[in-house]
């Protein structure tokens, strides 16, 4: 077989993704409450050019709109998650049946349509209300947690079988609680580590939860997951100190969520490098084996590997290149002096490397790690500077050879023995791209964010004939 007639799997979820905050808008109805992310990107100099997500892309007034070109562009999932604030909108008590409302209209048009709903409880998105009594570091917000998961699991599990507690947690507590690039923008490397350990409770509390609920809603079997975004962590050389460093990124990006999600404790190397820190004390007898619930599946997000060395006198400067935005603190609690370096070859527009092996390398190893857990790709994609030509279509051959090359990785680790699942390009459509606001587009849809036309591009139409066929050809830049 040549890689111009690569076959997929019939079955195989061929899907697309976003984010609650990104795209929806209407912030203040139907009794939204603000989120960490309204406070976050209100407060002047977080985001870039002050941008928010208030309007975003529209979605929640023009969600009909949208399923039915996904159903044009041939997708056969989505994944979208729930707005915390806009169904509990104080982090506690009952639900609102009008935020929920939404999301049952969503589910029914994506169901109408034939895509199948994939649904992210927690995509950044925390009610402010519970930052202001701790946030993530507070142990009782993973307790909220579960709460809030069993009510949108009452609304909406007689029609959703595809369920993900939590979306790249590491962003939410070591970009969130660490270097502060992300809401709520605190940079205390304790914080991030407690915030760590209660995402962890919270997802494991979440999945219980969820499987009570959805035994008595769901028609057929819920399958349950968590999506994270391991990094591929590439020493510089193999020497001792930059092989230590591998390691030590390797303990914080990947092995402080894997650790107790797949074998129900923390590593030990990870809590020495960090005992100058913390002595872990927030962490209970049992909330390690909690955190380890058993999964359907294992999302895997991935944009970019990551380089790194130990620090030396000429590259100690730049040792906060680790493509997570600048700060003057840093994201690796512990390991603050491992250096970060920019891989040789193209780059996207977030200036990240574009390697597809990283993701083979990932799905190789979470395949070794997880044995009999699914795995899926729930988020792969790229930013590239989009514009619209004069006859207005919109044509990105660099994001269709990323994509490409990204989906041949893919069926390689399938025929190496990986048992994926699904694919979900990131993103649908052009969004607010978090502290970048929106001067990155990663979507296969161009948005005009004056108008809100939606105009797919070059890559969303390549993308579709291949979610249509399941087969991958060589890209046809010109078609």
């Amino acid at each position: 077989m040549t890689e111009s007639t690569e076959t997929f799997p019939p079955g195989f979820l061929w899907g697309s993704a976003t984010a609650a905050y990104q795209i929806e808008g209407a912030v203040r109805e139907d009794g939204r409450t603000p989120s960490i992310w309204d406070t976050f990107s209100h407060t002047p100099g977080k985001v870039l050019g002050g941008d928010t997500g208030d309007v975003a892309v529209d979605h929640y007034h023009r969600m009909r709109d949208d399923v039915r070109m996904m159903a044009d562009l041939g997708m056969s999932a989505y994944r979208f998650s729930v707005s915390w604030p806009r169904v509990q909108p104080t982090g506690r008590g009952p639900a609102a049946e009008r935020g929920l409302d939404f999301y049952r209209a969503l589910t029914d048009e994506l169901l109408a349509a034939g895509i199948t709903p994939s649904l992210t409880l927690y995509h950044w998105d925390l009610p402010q209300e519970l930052e202001d009594v701790g946030g993530w570091p507070a142990r009782d917000t993973a307790y909220r947690f579960a709460e809030y998961a069993g009510l949108v699991a009452q609304a909406l599990g007689d029609r959703v079988e595809l369920w993900t507690t939590l979306n790249e947690p590491w962003c939410s507590a070591f970009l969130g609680y660490g270097s502060g690039v992300h809401a709520p923008g605190r940079t205390d490397p304790v914080a991030a580590l407690r915030a760590a350990h209660h995402l962890n409770l919270g997802h494991g509390l979440a999945v219980q939860a969820l499987r009570a609920a959805l035994a008595a809603r769901a028609p057929t079997p819920a399958r349950i997951g968590v999506s994270l975004n391991p990094s591929a962590v590439r020493p510089l050389t193999r020497s001792a100190g930059d092989l230590d460093a591998q390691r030590r990124i390797d303990a914080l990006a990947n092995r402080v969520f894997t650790g107790p999600m797949l074998t129900g404790e923390y590593p030990a190397d990870l809590l020495a490098d960090t005992a100058h820190l913390t002595d872990w004390s927030f962490v209970r007898d049992g909330d390690a084996q909690t955190a380890g619930a058993p999964l359907d599946f294992l999302g895997i997000n991935y944009y970019s590997p990551a380089v790194v060395s130990a620090p030396t006198a000429d590259t100690a400067a730049d040792n906060r290149r680790d493509g997570h935005g600048p700060s003057d603190h840093s994201p690796w609690p512990g390991s603050e002096s491992v250096t970060f370096h920019q891989p040789p070859g193209e780059l996207t527009a977030m200036d990240w490397s574009v390697d597809p092996t990283g993701l083979y390398d990932l799905l190789m190893r979470y395949a070794r790690e997880a044995p009999g857990i699914a795995l899926m790709v729930t988020e792969n994609g790229a930013a590239y500077d989009d514009k619209p030509a004069t006859d207005g279509t919109v044509h990105d051959p660099d994001r269709i050879r990323y994509l490409h090359g990204h989906l041949a990785a893919v069926r390689r680790a399938m025929r190496d023995g990986a048992d994926v699942r699904g694919y979900f390009l990131w993103s649908l459509m052009d969004n607010f791209e978090w502290a970048y606001g929106y001067s990155k587009r990663f979507g296969a849809v161009y948005v005009d964010y004056e108008t809100q036309t939606r105009t797919p591009k070059s890559s969303a139409q390549w993308y579709g004939r291949i979610a249509r066929t399941g087969v991958l050809p060589y890209p046809m830049l010109d078609d």
